[in-house]
C-alpha cells in the first residue's frame, strides 16, 4: 500500500499522495466499484450460461474519448467501499454461482484487490480474471504474478497519433504490448474446465474503430509475430457505439460498417488466427453497456435501507 503514497501503478506516474487527494485515474485509498454482478456479454468461456461475477472499479487511468463506460470511467461513478467489503463481494458473487472474478478496470485498485484476494484465499475456488484496458506497467502486473488466472486485455492501437488522438497515452502502444506479454508470461496456455469454460489464460480483445482499418490489421500482425496462436485467444469486436466525446472526432462519430469490419476479418484469416472470436455488427447496441446503479457494491443490511 505504500505504493498510493507517492502512485505510479499506471503508465501516467502521476505520484498522487492518494491518502490526501485522487491520482490522475480518480482513485483514493479505499477501491471504488460502480457495480458488482453477474454480467452475461462476455466471451462465451467467460460468461457461460452462468455469467461472470463482473467488478466494475470506479475510475481508469486510460480516459478514452469513446469509453463506453464514461460515466464510471471519466465521471468517477461509484461507491468507497472497505477492503473488506471487496473480499465479501468476490465470495457473495462465488455463491451466486459466477464463473469467475471479473475485475473491470482495476489496475488503479491493485494493492487493494491483492489484499481482498488474500482475505478469501482458502474461500474463493473461481478463476479470477484482470479485464482491463491494457495500459499497464510491468511492476503492477508482477505484483498480480499468481493471483490472476485469466487475464483480458485490450490492444487497442498500434498507430502512436491515435492512442495520442483518443486516449491521450502516447505510450499506450509501448505500454500496451509488453503488459500483453507479460500477463502471457504469468498465465501461459488457455486451460478449460470440464464444461469448457477458460480457466487459465490470455484472451487479447480489440475493438475496431471507425476509419481505422489499417490499425486493427496492425494489431492483428503484432499478435501473429509475437504470441503463440495456439495458447492464446484472440476476440475481435465490432461493438464499437459513438459515446462520451466521440462527436468532437468526426472521423470516429459513427458506426463500423461491414466493410471495415470485414476486411479486419480477412486479414484474421489470412495470419492464421483461428482461435478466438468476433462480433456480429449487430453488437454495436447500447443496451449492451451496463447499467452502474451501485448493483452489488454495498451490504445486504445497507442496500435494505
Amino acid at each position: 500500500m505504500d505504493v498510493l503514497q507517492h502512485c505510479s501503478l499506471c503508465p501516467r506516474h502521476c505520484g498522487a499522495d492518494r491518502s490526501h487527494t485522487k491520482g490522475f485515474c480518480g482513485g483514493g485509498t479505499l477501491p471504488k466499484l460502480a457495480r458488482a454482478a453477474l454480467h452475461f456479454w462476455e466471451e462465451p468461456v467467460i460468461s457461460g450460461e452462468e455469467g461472470s461475477g463482473t467488478v466494475f472499479f470506479s475510475g481508469c487511468p486510460l480516459q478514452c474519448v469513446f469509453c463506453q463506460n464514461y460515466t464510471i470511467s471519466s465521471g468517477n461513478f461509484g461507491q468507497e467501499i472497505p477492503v473488506e467489503r471487496l473480499a465479501e463481494i468476490f465470495l457473495e458473487l462465488q455463491e451466486q454461482g459466477a464463473n469467475n472474478i471479473n475485475l473491470v478496470t482495476g489496475s488503479h485498485y491493485v494493492p487493494q484487490i491483492i489484499q481482498a484476494l488474500n482475505l478469501v484465499k482458502k474461500q474463493l475456488h473461481i478463476p479470477v480474471v484482470y479485464n482491463s484496458s491494457g495500459y499497464e506497467t510491468l511492476g503492477t502486473l508482477r505484483m498480480l504474478d499468481g493471483y490472476v488466472d485469466i487475464y483480458l486485455p485490450d490492444l487497442k492501437y498500434m498507430d502512436k497519433q491515435r492512442a495520442l488522438r483518443y486516449s491521450n497515452a502516447a505510450d499506450y502502444v509501448e505500454s500496451a504490448t509488453a503488459a500483453v506479454l507479460e500477463m502471457f508470461r504469468q498465465v501461459g496456455p488457455v486451460q478449460y474446465d470440464e464444461r469448457g469454460m477458460l480457466k487459465k489464460g490470455l484472451i487479447v480483445r480489440h475493438m475496431v474503430l471507425p476509419n481505422g482499418v489499417e490499425d486493427s490489421i496492425d494489431v492483428l500482425k503484432w499478435i501473429a509475430d509475437k504470441l503463440p496462436l495456439a495458447d492464446i485467444l484472440v476476440s475481435v469486436m465490432s461493438q464499437y457505439t459513438p459515446f462520451h466525446r466521440s462527436g468532437d472526432y468526426p472521423e470516429i462519430n459513427r458506426r463500423l460498417t461491414q466493410e471495415e469490419y470485414d476486411r479486419v476479418l480477412d486479414a484474421l484469416d489470412d495470419l492464421g488466427i483461428e482461435n478466438g472470436f468476433c462480433q456480429e455488427l449487430s453488437s454495436a447496441k447500447e443496451e449492451y453497456t451496463p447499467s452502474f446503479r451501485l448493483e452489488g457494491v454495498l451490504s445486504a443490511h445497507k442496500e435494505g435501507q
